[in-house]
């Protein structure tokens, strides 16, 4: 008996919950649903078409009946269909038979009947169904996702955008900056890694078995198949694709893997540098009652929301590379291997969401702790080596970058007093001496205030 201890996939057993609304749109049972849908839709298409006499069209009535089935169709339905795919090893034309049997009362349909999935091979079905459930999968479920986290993100950066942070480059003390600031850059970077996504352009097409209308024209030479199949394949939604062999290239979703890998790959960037902040202390975690941190060492609160988003987002991008490499490819004009794949399609996009929200709950948490940030920088006093050289270089002052190597590079402990005695003895205007020895690690930020606040 499936269960979530039982589930092979910790997708369907451990974090069901967490995943459970993309079920409705990347699920075996939706996949079956979409096939239902584009069955229909095409069937109603073709009933419209004046070109076409031995498909009178269909009455309110019948549309009704047809767009019913669809809206009412469940798991039990589903099910049946899987029961005849089980006898005629064969997916796609179990819906065929599972709509003729279900229609079977209705006399309009059944003097058509053999209209049903009509001049279409299954990956006219497929193609259209795949790229419905990856942009209905974006649209309901992965980007308002998306957007909550941009926008925890942004907020943060906002209540933090005054509080000075000492930089680290190379892992040394470095130029201070904000800990707003460092947050609105990723901010900066997420809201055009959402843009990328939401352009891309997802194709269709439904054009025969090589893509060329063969049988399409065998049947009725007169009619405007290419037009037909354009306006069929835009009612739906997608950007249609006049050239294709049997398969629809999928070069659209292997742009969209991509473009949410891209936003995958920011959010681990994200999500290591927040650790390192947590174990500078520059973050605390609100604690939650009953919750245990390490199993032996009472005392801790380990940053395990942003640990198991890393986790995530590595498994979601091994599946999403894969997807954008491999499904573009296939061997002349059709071979089978893009099926298996696209079946994981949910799985990548289940993973993704598994992390978005692993690290919202993590921002979630976090709360600045001004007097670690406040000591850290105190204890930096060197990076105040970069202005008083700029200054110097401005002044004409000899040797500038050389002076201040000379007096902290490698020094374990510069102090505010030994730049003050430098400053000093500086031949520079008395003005720019009392700005520089008015400065300090906290108020050397340049911009980075301004910067988080806009964002």
């Amino acid at each position: 008996m499936l269960s979530s201890l039982t589930a092979l996939s910790p997708l369907d057993g451990r974090y069901r919950a967490k995943i459970a609304s993309l079920a409705g749109y990347a699920s075996e049972f939706a996949l079956i649903r979409y096939r239902v849908r584009v069955e229909i839709e095409w069937l109603k298409a073709l009933a419209a078409n004046l070109d076409i006499p031995e498909i009178p069209a269909f009455s309110e009535a019948t549309v009704q009946r047809l767009d019913a089935l669809l809206a009412s169709f469940g798991e039990v339905d589903a099910q049946v269909v899987k029961d005849i795919e089980a006898r005629t090893n064969h997916d796609v034309k179990a819906i065929e038979y599972w709509l003729k049997d279900r229609l079977a009362d209705n006399s309009e349909v059944m003097q058509v009947a053999e209209f049903i999935h009509f001049a279409c091979t299954s990956e006219d079905i497929n193609n259209l169904c795949h790229a419905l459930m990856a942009r209905d999968c974006l649209e309901r479920v992965l980007l308002p996702a998306f957007g909550r986290l941009v926008d925890k993100l942004a907020a943060l950066a906002h209540v933090t955008a005054a509080m000075p942070m000492l930089s680290r480059t190379h892992g040394q003390p470095a130029t201070p900056t904000t800990l707003g600031k460092e947050m609105a850059n990723v901010v900066h970077r997420l809201r055009r890694a959402q843009r990328r996504i939401q352009a891309v352009e997802l194709t269709g097409k439904i054009n025969g078995a090589v893509g060329n209308y063969n049988a399409h024209l065998a049947a009725y030479p007169d009619v405007d198949w290419e037009g037909l199949a354009r306006r069929f394949v835009e009612s739906l939604g997608l950007a249609f694709n006049p050239y294709t062999t049997q398969i629809e290239p999928h070069d659209g979703l292997a742009e969209l893997f991509d473009a949410l890998a891209a936003a995958n790959t920011i959010l681990i960037d994200l999500n290591r540098d927040i650790w390192g902040y947590i174990s500078l202390g520059y973050f605390k975690q609100r604690v939650k009652a009953g919750e245990v941190g390490s199993s032996t060492m009472p005392h801790k609160v380990n940053p395990i929301d942003f640990e198991n988003s890393e986790g995530n987002l590595g498994v979601a991008n091994a599946l999403l590379h894969h997807l954008s490499a491999k499904l573009p490819i296939s061997r002349w004009q059709r071979d089978l291997s893009d099926s298996t794949v696209l079946r994981n399609v949910g799985v990548a996009f289940g993973h993704t969401l598994l992390a978005w929200d692993a690290c919202l709950s993590g921002l979630n948490k976090l709360e600045a702790d001004p007097a670690a940030l406040a000591a850290d920088l105190d204890d930096s006093w060197e990076v105040l080596a970069e202005p008083i050289q700029t200054v110097m270089r401005r002044y004409g002052v000899p040797n500038p970058y050389e002076q201040l190597k000379a007096l902290t590079r490698g020094q374990a402990n510069v102090t505010r007093e030994a730049l003050h005695t430098f400053i000093r003895q500086l031949p520079i205007p008395e003005a720019e001496r009392a700005r520089l020895l008015a400065l300090s690690p906290a108020t050397y930020i340049g911009l980075a205030c301004q910067l988080a606040e806009r964002i």
